[in-house]
């Protein structure tokens, strides 16, 4: 079959169109990431050339404790949880999850040679891994890439000094509501796949504890459960019933964009507060 010069070229051009429609789907995406959203053009383009999409499923272990810390990945759909060990090769500790407002890797760029904590996908969905070499590349130029990563450094300390006084001193129900309003924001959609177990083992509880306080909800018209899906009804009961710190750690994520001299990108579906 002999095919002509312009139907050689036609074809060429439908394969570079695409190409390109594959460049731009992968860039819209990425900046489901609110990170990633908020950097200026020129910064983000110098990152999109190295970041590379990724399933996450339910249960990957992005890196172990010891482990050599190959890439940093920005969630746009998946979210995953941080553990830290209570002693040396003991129990490892559920501490906070992450999700499309974050990245997963700060050890990266903070300089820490030992790393006793890890990684785990809590809910399955989209990430973007960065190269360890190209994020330290663009933070080494000192510039908004590098402002952005300490604000959102700062956001995980408040984030960490809030939850402690929350696990110490406000009751269990409150506790699930703020841990659900925030995985609901990280989230599109009001349902997430999010058994009873999981919920006790990343807030240190009983699971019959969750589950005394899913029937409470559920009563109430906040939520429904059944077989390890979880529906939200009311956000804005959820919201009501949560404790203070659901707005405080809100407002300190927030803040790492607010705070930005350029202009900030609108993820995908981040909750307007």
């Amino acid at each position: 079959m002999i095919v002509s010069s312009k139907l050689r070229k036609r074809r060429r051009h439908g394969h570079m169109q695409m190409a390109r429609t594959q460049i731009l789907d992968a860039s819209a995406t990425a900046k489901e990431n609110r990170l990633l959203a908020a950097l200026p053009k020129a910064a983000y383009r110098r990152l999109l050339p190295d970041l590379e999409p990724t399933t996450l499923q339910v249960g990957d272990a992005l890196f172990h404790p010891a482990g050599k810390l190959q890439y940093a990945y920005f969630p746009t759909s998946a979210i995953v949880t941080l553990s830290y060990g209570l002693e040396e090769g003991g129990v490892m500790a559920k501490a906070w999850p992450v999700g499309r407002e974050g990245l997963v890797g700060i050890s990266l760029f903070l300089g820490s040679p030992k790393r006793d904590n890890r990684a785990d996908v809590q809910i399955a969905g989209l990430a973007f891994r960065l190269p360890a070499a190209a994020l330290l590349t663009e933070f080494k130029r000192a510039d908004t890439f590098q402002h952005l990563l300490l604000r959102y450094v700062f956001a995980l300390v408040t984030q960490a000094s809030q939850l402690g006084l929350c696990n110490h001193y406000h009751p269990i129900e409150r506790r699930v509501c703020r841990f659900l309003s925030r995985v609901f924001d990280r989230v599109s959609g009001n349902e997430v796949a999010l058994t009873q177990e999981r919920i006790a083992e990343l807030l240190g509880v009983r699971r019959a504890t969750i589950q005394q306080a899913a029937l409470q909800l559920q009563s109430g018209g906040i939520i429904e459960y059944q077989r390890g899906h979880i529906k939200l009804i009311s956000r804005k009961k959820l919201e009501a019933r949560s404790c203070v710190c659901d707005a405080i750690i809100r407002r300190a994520f927030q803040a790492v964009f607010e705070q930005a001299n350029w202009p900030v990108g609108n993820a995908t579906g981040a909750k307007q507060c």
